[in-house]
C-alpha cells in the first residue's frame, strides 16, 4: 500500500459522511427560517460543509495533495480575512461576490471536465455527460456575469436605474435561442473528437445575457435579483455534481437552488410582482414617471430638531421603527437598540416593521437588528403591523425611502406603482431620518416627506440619534 492510498476512505465511510452532511445541511435551512435559531443553523451548515470537505479530501483524490493544501490555505485564508474585515453594509456585495465565484468554479469545472483526456464516456453516456457539461457552463457563466454586475450596483459603483436597451426582450430571447442552437451544435461535435468551438462561444453569450438580465433590473427589485443568483447558483452547483457524479453536490445544489427560488418567489409576491417581470426589467422600466427620480420638490418639508424628536417620543404611547439601507450605512442599529430599550423602560410600545425588501439583500435588516440585540419578539414584518399604523403616536423612519413611498399606492405611473409600502403616514406623526431630500435606490421621489404630519431629521443617522438618546 502506498501512501497516497493511505489517504482515501472507504466507498462506505464516504456515503455515510455524505448522507450526515445532506442532513446538516437540511436542519441549517430548517434553522436559518427562523431568528432564535439562526444561529445553530449556522452551526449545522458549518458541520456539514466540513464534514463534507474532509470526506471528499481523503476519499475521492488520490494525488497532488500539495497543489490540493495549498489552494485550500489561500482560499480559507481569503475567507476568513473577508469575514473579519467586511461590515454589515457591504454584506450584500459580499453575497454577490460570493455568488460570481460558485458561477465562475462550475465554468471552470465544466471546462475542465470536457478536456480531461482521460475521460471514458462513449455513445449515450457521452450524450448525457455533455448535455451535463452544457448546462453546468451555461448557469455558471450567467450566474457569474449577473453577480458582477449585481455587486456593482449593491457597491453602488454603478447606478441602480435599470438600462432598458430597445427591443431587450427580443435580444434576450435571440440569446436563448442561440444557447440553445450551440448547445445542440456541441453534443454533436462532441460525439465527433470536437465542440470546444461551441462551448466557447455559449459561454460568451451565457456571459452576455447574465449582464443583459441583471443591467435591466431597477434598484428596487435588487433583493430578489440576490435570491434568484442565488438560487442559480445552487443550480449550477448541482449541474457540476451531474457532471462529476457527486452526489453530495447534486443534493447540495438542489437544496440552495431550490430555496433561492422559493425566496424569490416569496418576495415578489410580497412586492405584487411577477417573478418573470422582474427578470425582464424590473422597477422603472415602464410608465410615464421615470423622470420622477429627478429630486423635484413637491411641497414644503418641516424639520425638527433631535430633542423634540426625543420629547416627542418620551410622550407617545405607540411608537413605530421602521429601519432602512441608511440604517446599514450610518451603523446606528446599537443606538436604535437602546433607544428602544429606554422607551421600553418607559413602558413605552415600541415596535419595528420590517418591509421584505427593505435593504440590498433578504432579511438585511433583521441581521441588523439582530446584530445589536433587538428582541425579536418586538419585530414584525409589514403584513403583521401595516394595519395598526392609525393608532401609533410617532413612526421613525431610518434611512428608508421606498418601502414608505405613498406613490406605490396613488400614482399608477409611478415605477414602483403595486409595490405593498409600510403605511406609516396614517399615524400621528412620522420622523423621517435622512441626510438629504436624494431619491432612493428606485430613483422615485417621496411625497411622504411633504405630508403635514410628517417632520425631517437631517444628518448621519447615528449622529442624530446618539442625540436623541442622550435627550432622552
Amino acid at each position: 500500500m502506498n501512501t497516497q492510498e493511505l489517504f482515501v476512505l472507504p466507498d462506505g465511510v464516504i456515503t455515510v459522511s455524505y448522507i450526515v452532511a445532506t442532513v446538516l445541511f437540511i436542519l441549517a435551512l430548517g434553522g436559518l427560517s427562523n431568528q432564535e435559531t439562526a444561529r445553530r443553523g449556522n452551526w449545522y451548515g458549518i458541520a456539514g460543509m466540513a464534514i463534507a470537505l474532509l470526506a471528499t479530501v481523503f476519499g475521492k483524490v488520490s494525488q497532488n495533495y500539495d497543489l490540493l493544501i495549498v489552494a485550500l490555505l489561500i482560499g480559507g485564508t481569503i475567507g476568513i480575512i473577508l469575514a473579519r474585515r467586511v461590515q454589515m453594509t457591504q454584506m450584500p456585495e459580499l453575497v454577490a461576490v460570493l455568488h460570481s465565484l460558485v458561477g465562475l468554479a462550475a465554468v471552470a469545472v465544466g471546462f475542465a471536465s470536457f478536456m480531461d483526456p482521460d475521460k471514458k464516456f462513449t455513445g449515450v453516456d457521452l450524450t448525457i455527460h455533455d448535455i451535463e457539461t452544457y448546462l453546468g457552463v451555461l448557469i455558471g457563466a450567467v450566474t457569474f456575469s449577473g453577480s458582477i454586475i449585481a455587486f456593482g450596483k449593491l457597491s453602488g459603483r454603478m447606478s441602480g436605474k435599470p438600462l432598458t436597451l430597445p427591443g431587450r426582450h427580443w435580444f434576450n430571447l435571440a440569446l436563448l435561442i442561440a444557447a440553445i442552437w450551440f448547445g445542440r451544435e456541441f453534443v454533436m461535435q462532441s460525439a465527433a473528437g470536437g465542440g470546444l468551438d461551441s462551448l466557447i462561444i455559449m459561454t460568451a453569450i451565457a456571459l452576455v445575457f447574465g449582464v443583459h438580465m441583471v443591467m435591466a433590473i431597477g434598484g428596487a427589485d435588487m433583493p430578489v435579483v440576490v435570491s434568484m443568483l442565488n438560487s442559480y447558483s445552487g443550480w449550477a452547483a448541482a449541474a457540476t455534481g451531474f457532471m462529476l457524479g457527486n452526489d453530495l453536490l447534486i443534493v447540495t445544489g438542489a437544496l440552495v437552488g431550490s430555496s433561492g427560488a422559493i425566496l424569490s418567489y416569496i418576495m415578489c409576491r410580497a412586492m405584487n410582482r411577477k417573478f418573470l417581470s422582474v427578470i425582464a426589467g424590473g422597477f422603472g422600466t415602464g410608465g410615464g414617471t421615470v423622470a420622477a427620480g429627478t429630486g423635484e420638490d413637491q411641497g414644503e418639508v418641516v424639520a425638527i430638531e433631535a430633542h423634540e424628536v426625543a420629547a416627542l417620543l418620551a410622550d407617545a404611547k405607540e411608537v413605530m421603527i421602521i429601519p432602512g439601507y441608511g440604517m446599514a450605512v450610518a451603523q446606528a442599529q446599537h443606538t436604535v437598540h437602546e433607544i428602544a430599550r429606554v422607551l421600553r423602560d418607559k413602558k413605552v410600545n415600541v415596535r419595528f416593521g420590517i418591509h421584505p425588501v427593505a435593504g440590498r439583500m433578504p432579511g438585511h435588516m433583521n441581521v441588523l437588528l439582530a446584530e445589536a440585540r433587538v428582541p425579536y419578539d418586538i419585530v414584525f414584518e409589514m403584513d403583521e403591523i401595516n394595519d395598526d399604523f392609525p393608532d401609533v403616536d410617532v413612526s421613525v423612519v431610518i434611512g428608508a425611502n421606498d418601502i414608505v413611498n405613498p406613490s406605490a399606492q396613488t400614482d399608477p405611473n409611478s415605477p414602483i406603482a403595486g409595490m405593498p409600502v409600510l403605511e406609516c403616514w396614517k399615524g400621528k406623526t412620522t420622523i423621517v431620518l435622512k441626510r438629504s431630500m436624494a431619491t432612493g435606490y428606485a430613483g422615485v421621489q417621496n411625497p411622504l416627506f411633504f405630508k403635514e404630519n410628517t417632520r425631517m431629521l437631517f444628518g448621519d443617522a447615528k449622529d442624530t440619534l446618539d442625540e436623541v438618546f442622550k435627550a432622552l
